[in-house]
């Protein structure tokens, strides 16, 4: 931010105050706190009459009254951008905050520095900057899939293996927190998480992430999620910005597969991205909620031609052609994963399917889609080669923005 940005923040009924002044970023140059308004329609009153850069609403989860301000105040200023706090759940809100044209979602309690970046992103995003985006950094992919059983970890394990035998230096990160079990997929015990590594002390940088992630025989390596559901609250969003920062300066390619939905832990990750892989299923549920994830990121501003749609069980005769796909989605999907019953025995031995069966059709879908990341998002330097079956470390590409 080159100059000072004016803000005005929104306070609905039922949110503790205390909650969004802690989190405010109050003594940073680049940010003016024009004032901190009680109550919508006041908030409302008061947008007319101050000048601001930027409005900031706090409310307590899903509310009609928050997406008619939103609305309001888009018409009113379009490229004015709109960061929407919650100190609820979000789920089933953050879809009709992004329709209502906001910029950003983030749920509190949250850290100063958390919202100063969040706050600086959504500026950047509406001038037409992608946000958390650091362009000497390797690709950060984010695997997303809104409705859960399609696939995505089947296609972060055996993605990250394909590019790690071609010589890539890989990193995987589980953000399943409660229930992720891509280590299982890859027959990795979880001797260490991402919980101890949110646990222990001193900077993050690529070589302390480096102690905390699991290697596996293909050269892929691995950050598992917590062992257990209850570990999860303690992984926050500058944690996992930081990791993933982390992570890009010390890889090729960094692959994140998701749990199901747009969490704000998914939000981040799908700023921090350069591309996203969509994973849908041939069935009128996952067609259906394929669609609308499509539709949200479109929303969010994300960069269409960085989407990659893999459509996984794409042979299964259910009654729904390839042309009732295109028609449903807007565009035939990119990569098409046929089935093959010896992917969820590969699955239950904890061996890649890639690695079981490396002649199947499959395999050779695997192979494309990695070949689709190579050519769309090529990393700055040439791919390490092996030497005694060992990959060798990349120098830093970047340093932390």
């Amino acid at each position: 931010m080159n100059q000072s940005i004016r803000a005005l923040v929104a306070v609905d009924e039922g949110v503790d105050h205390a909650i969004v002044q802690s989190a405010l970023p109050m003594h940073v140059p680049e940010i003016q706190m024009v004032g901190i308004v009680d109550g919508l329609e006041e908030s409302w009153s008061t947008l007319q009459e101050t000048a601001t850069d930027m409005l900031i609403i706090a409310c307590a989860g899903d509310s009609d009254r928050v997406l008619f301000l939103i609305d309001g105040a888009v018409k009113q200023k379009s490229d004015r951008p709109v960061v929407v706090f919650v100190t609820g759940p979000p789920d089933g809100f953050v879809r009709r905050i992004f329709e209502a044209g906001a910029d950003d979602i983030l749920r509190l309690p949250e850290s100063s520095e958390t919202m100063y970046f969040t706050l600086q992103k959504a500026v950047a995003r509406k001038h037409g900057t992608p946000g958390g985006v650091v362009e000497n950094l390797s690709p950060l992919v984010c695997i997303l899939g809104p409705k859960g059983g399609t696939g995505k970890t089947l296609i972060a394990a055996n993605l990250g293996v394909v590019l790690a035998e071609k010589g890539h230096r890989v990193a995987v990160v589980d953000l399943d927190l409660q229930f992720g079990d891509l280590g299982l997929s890859l027959g990795l015990a979880p001797e260490q998480t991402i919980f101890d590594l949110s646990r222990a002390a001193g900077a993050i940088d690529g070589e302390r992430v480096g102690h905390y992630l699991v290697q596996h025989e293909s050269g892929l390596r691995v950050l598992l999620a917590p062992s257990r559901p209850d570990q999860a609250a303690v992984v926050t969003i500058e944690l996992l910005r930081e990791v993933f920062q982390a992570l890009r300066a010390s890889h090729d390619y960094v692959l994140v597969d998701t749990p199901p939905g747009f969490t704000p832990e998914v939000i981040a990750t799908i700023d921090s991205s350069t591309e996203v892989i969509v994973v849908g299923m041939l069935d009128a549920l996952s067609l259906k909620n394929t669609k609308l994830g499509l539709e949200t990121l479109d929303l969010m501003g994300y960069d269409r031609k960085k989407v990659h749609v893999v459509l996984n069980r794409a042979d299964s005769r259910v009654g729904i052609t390839a042309e009732d796909v295109a028609a449903v989605l807007g565009h035939a999907p990119d990569v098409l994963l046929p089935s093959d019953r010896e992917v969820p025995r590969a699955l239950n031995e904890g061996v890649p399917i890639v690695m079981a069966r490396r002649q199947s059709a499959v395999t050779r879908a695997f192979k494309q889609l990695a070949a689709s990341m190579e050519q769309k998002s090529a990393p700055a330097s040439a791919p390490p080669t092996k030497e005694n079956g060992k990959q060798p470390r990349r120098s830093l590409l970047g340093k932390k923005a």
